[in-house]
């Protein structure tokens, strides 16, 4: 017997729709993420130390060197530069970023936000060198999630950790405050291998200007400055995007998607396969 699947937030169909979010942004009891809930953020100064820091920016040094990773298919190279831009599913790759996905600080956070035991549904480590790194442009991660991979909820959070200095000049995450609780639903349909082009540059699920432009002109823009070391929890639902950094100083961070597993990916919703595992996992197994 087929299992009907309740589309609760449609997307990729002819226009553009906005759908009050249905989910809660806190799934858990814990005090302290008022500011989470309001904002669909939290901005860490130092969830890492500069000791720690020097560990994982070796490690993402050494992967990024290493012909063998840069061959993977799960490494995403600039288009124009040829420059490593990300490497995915880097807690499989890595045992040293696998130790941080099981970091108490990291997944304990991550279990209190959404109420239950999670796996990694994403990980990756996002480079952006100087003179020309290009951005990631506004979207938000559930709509491709949802639509792609095929996760029915909203029950999902990220954590991006600074592993060098993000300044208000090199490239810096935008968020727009309060944007994760309308869940606007894009137009156009999901091209065959989407991911191949949408990793080097977004199209498909892309806001219209016209939507970015009310999005923005409500919530309004914060950018995210810190040291390294410093990190961003911030809700799947998050209007969120990151410029091109033409400045001499790198921005690399180490990115990781917690999904709760009552929150299971299912077969995609506006596509017609999911996406490969080490972008979107099929892997459901509880970090311990």
């Amino acid at each position: 017997m087929t299992t009907t699947v309740t589309d609760l937030y449609p997307t990729r169909g002819t226009t553009e729709a906005l759908t009050p979010r249905q989910d809660p942004v806190v799934w858990g009891d814990a005090p302290g993420l008022e500011s989470y809930e309001r904002d669909g953020f939290l901005a860490v100064e130092q969830l890492i130390t500069p000791d720690e820091v020097a560990v994982y920016r070796a490690e993402l040094d050494r992967l990024i060197s290493d012909p063998a990773v840069r061959a993977d298919e799960r490494a995403i190279v600039e288009p124009k530069s040829q420059d490593v831009r990300s490497v995915f599913e880097v807690h499989r790759i890595s045992e040293v970023f696998a130790g941080l996905v099981r970091d108490e600080r990291v997944v304990g956070t991550a279990r209190k936000i959404l109420g239950s035991d999670v796996y990694v549904h994403q990980s990756r480590i996002n480079v952006k060198p100087g003179f020309g790194a290009s951005g990631f442009y506004w979207h938000s991660d559930f709509e491709t999630w949802h639509a792609e991979d095929g996760l029915p909820r909203m029950r999902t959070v990220s954590v991006s950790i600074a592993l060098t200095e993000n300044y208000d000049t090199n490239g810096g995450l935008m968020i727009m405050p309060g944007s994760h609780r309308t869940f606007l639903g894009c137009a156009g349909a999901t091209p065959e291998d989407n991911y191949k082009q949408s990793l080097k540059m977004q199209d498909a699920g892309t806001p219209s200007d016209e939507a970015l432009t009310a999005l923005a002109d409500r919530h309004g823009i914060r950018l995210f400055t810190g040291r390294a070391g410093s990190a961003t929890w911030f809700d799947c639902n998050c209007m969120h995007g990151s410029g091109d950094n033409i400045t001499p100083y790198p921005r690399s961070n180490v990115f990781i998607v917690f999904n709760s597993v009552e929150n299971a990916a299912q077969e995609p919703f506006a596509a017609p396969v999911p996406r490969p595992s080490f972008i979107g996992a099929r892997d459901f197994t509880p970090v311990r």
